[in-house]
């Protein structure tokens, strides 16, 4: 009843409008025409919609050299870069790179200087002067101003790194090409519309990266491209950009010239001579047809979208799913194309952000400072051409912007230790000294012991005349220098075996002690993994051995960074570490995985470590050792790769056939 008496309102009230619907159109064709309405009502005109303003971001910086925090930094170092994210004015009236000491240390001077792109900066110091050494120094760089778009750097970027006591004399090398270096070549099936890419084992200046000093060349009737190179601080990655795709079907040389050096004018040491001869890098590749046209993708995050316990010390990290197998383009990761904000949108101010140079597909955003607890972030990466792109011709991009959310909560991840100078070193023989058997040995970096010089033997460096004890069956290059108390190695190498190469060396003893304290002092991170590492995969942690030793042998073991370029292992035990073996458990590898980086992996090693004892084999980390480290076994010639270091605080360390690259910072 109810329903109906509501209903019976209903239709009176759309009664009563009609009527006056009726009233007010009249009748006869005169009412009709005014129904219509043709003569007097304007039809309204769609609402106009603004185009959306663009948001106009300042200028950052994205990457410096040395890098924030660098310990060891070679005194001979005569450029300091920073990497903007855009292209900026000249750094003159009120923007400024400075570099500064504190007393009684006199700050250097310098001129500042762009590179052709004005996406990077030099500081060069005045002729015939240097830095101090085992000085903190600071790098300031302040009002640089965008060229697009007038605005500029909204706070100072400050950074520091600390000087060494022994300047740098190890020739850069190239590590890593796209299209990859074989040998004899040249490598077939390579994509006609690839860029060239080379990654260095150093920090290289800059300006020696260029048309000149890399450039490719392919056989007639093809006609030698042209193309831009760029150089990226970051990575140390160099990119010959073709202006167009490259022939199908041709021959192509690429050459970095021996021109190209690295901060301290070290010349490259290049494949075409042994060192310790500076020479050009060579290599040969012939071309297919062009890879089809794709887009980029986001294959993983880390942390992943929606992380609720990130610590404040992490970085932000992306992987990219690239076409074909290519690179990702190191000059478009920057903080233009990577920006993380809090919930005001306001940006956070980065260390560094850069592409990893293992894998050339990880871009990495380190903050300047540690995130704020209980604060959600937002991540984001930039699409369309002036987003983030690889190395294809033209390139690829992604087709729409990628953002993901974290929140910071209180925790901390692990995170490298600092070697101070020790870190310039391959091997360290404590106070006992190193000796290295075979002719196939090469040290890619310092060798050092407090003992006196006679105690090192088989080794040369660069120095003329600079010989330890050698003989026709035991040679072994240093392609740096060595640091021993005196007296001088030979009569005609007075410049080693002195008081400063003693009190480099007692240096670097100090600071691989208290590097040894600290990797003790750090808490567990991580599930026990067992005494024997063979065949397992490990995750990024602090790993204390139960047993009291640890073991690879029967296997590899793989380093799983998860894509976190940053990414720290540590593995703590109180008595010896052992890879590898004898026969069957002959040779043990350690393989980087998804990022991982050999200069961020540590061996804390109680007593002794014996790395591959039957040859071959490649280790990774830093191993600092109370008793010594045994590389090998004499009457092997199957070479042993350490990418890192083999530092013994007491006894001695012998290798036999070793190469030791000792990893950028």
């Amino acid at each position: 009843m109810n329903n109906f008496i509501g209903n019976k309102k209903i239709f009176s009230g759309i009664a009563l409008s009609l009527s006056f619907l009726m009233t007010g159109c009249g009748g006869g064709s005169e009412g009709q025409s005014k129904i219509l309405g043709v003569d007097n009502v304007t039809v309204p005109l769609p609402p106009v919609v603004p185009l959306p303003v663009p948001v106009l971001i300042p200028p950052t910086v994205t990457a410096v050299a040395p890098v924030n925090n660098a310990t060891g930094v070679p005194f001979n170092n005569t450029i300091i870069t920073a990497a903007f994210s855009e292209p900026i004015s000249p750094i003159t009236g009120t923007a400024s790179f400075v570099v500064t000491c504190a007393a009684p240390c006199i700050s250097p001077t310098g001129t500042v200087a762009l590179n052709s792109t004005n996406q990077i900066g030099t500081y060069t110091l005045a002729p015939e002067t240097s830095l101090t050494p085992n000085t903190l120094y600071t790098g300031t760089i302040t009002g640089v101003q965008s060229i697009a778009t007038g605005l500029t750097l909204v706070s100072p970027y400050v950074w520091k790194f600390k000087t060494g006591l022994t300047p740098s004399v190890t020739r850069p090398a190239v590590t890593i090409t796209v299209p990859a270096t074989t040998n004899p070549g040249p490598t077939t099936g390579v994509a006609a519309n690839t860029a060239i890419t080379a990654v260095f084992t150093k920090d290289m200046a800059p300006a020696t990266i260029n048309t000149s000093t890399f450039t490719l060349s392919c056989t007639a009737p093809c006609v030698a491209p042209t193309g831009s190179v760029s150089y990226s601080v970051g990575s140390k990655t160099a990119v010959f950009l073709p202006a167009a795709a490259l022939t199908a079907g041709s021959a192509y040389t690429a050459t970095i010239t021996s021109a190209a050096t690295d901060l301290a004018g070290n010349a490259l040491g290049g494949n075409t001579a042994p060192l310790p001869a500076a020479s050009n890098y060579v290599w040969k590749f012939n071309t297919s047809a062009a890879i089809p046209v794709s887009h980029v993708t986001v294959l993983s995050t880390k942390p992943a979208a929606n992380t609720l316990n990130v610590c404040p010390n992490a970085s932000i990290n992306s992987t990219f799913s690239v076409p074909n197998g290519l690179r990702m383009d190191p000059a478009t990761i920057n903080t233009a194309t990577f920006s993380v904000m809090n919930p005001a949108l306001v940006p956070v101010t980065a260390s560094s952000v850069v592409l990893d140079s293992g894998t050339g597909r990880i871009a990495t955003f380190t903050p300047l400072t540690p995130l704020t607890v209980g604060v959600t972030y937002t991540a984001k990466l930039k699409s369309g051409n002036s987003g983030v792109k690889d190395l294809a011709i033209p390139a690829d991009t992604m087709l729409s912007d990628y953002s993901w959310n974290f929140k910071v909560v209180s925790c901390v991840v692990p995170s490298p230790i600092s070697l101070g100078s020790a870190a310039s070193y391959g091997t360290f023989g404590g106070s006992a000294g190193m000796t290295n058997q075979g002719t196939l040995t090469v040290i890619n970096g310092d060798i050092g012991t407090t003992a006196v010089s006679t105690a090192v033997t088989g080794f040369h460096d660069l120095g003329v005349g600079c010989t330890y004890t050698e003989t026709p069956l035991n040679q072994g290059l240093v392609n740096g220098s060595i640091d021993t108390a005196a007296p001088p190695p030979t009569v005609a190498c007075p410049n080693e075996g002195t008081a400063v190469t003693f009190a480099a060396a007692q240096q670097a003893l100090l600071d691989a002690n208290a590097a040894y304290l600290a990797l003790t002092l750090m808490p567990p991170v991580g599930a026990n993994p067992g005494a024997n590492l063979a065949g397992l995969t490990i995750t990024p942690g602090v790993y204390p051995s139960a047993s009291g030793s640890y073991m690879i042998q029967g296997g590899n073991l793989t380093l799983d960074a998860q894509g976190d370029a940053n990414a720290v292992w540590v593995f703590q035990m109180a008595t010896t570490l052992t890879v590898g073996g004898p026969g069957a458990a002959a040779p043990a590898s350690i393989v980087l995985a998804n990022g991982a980086q050999a200069k961020n992996v540590f061996w804390q090693v109680g007593s002794a470590a014996t790395i591959n004892a039957g040859g071959g084999g490649t280790m990774v980390g830093t191993i600092i050792s109370q008793a010594g480290v045994v590389i090998s076994t004499a009457g092997n010639v199957a070479v042993v790769t350490l990418n890192g270091r083999a530092l013994s605080l007491g006894a001695s360390v012998t290798m036999v056939n070793t190469v030791i690259n000792v990893p950028a910072p």
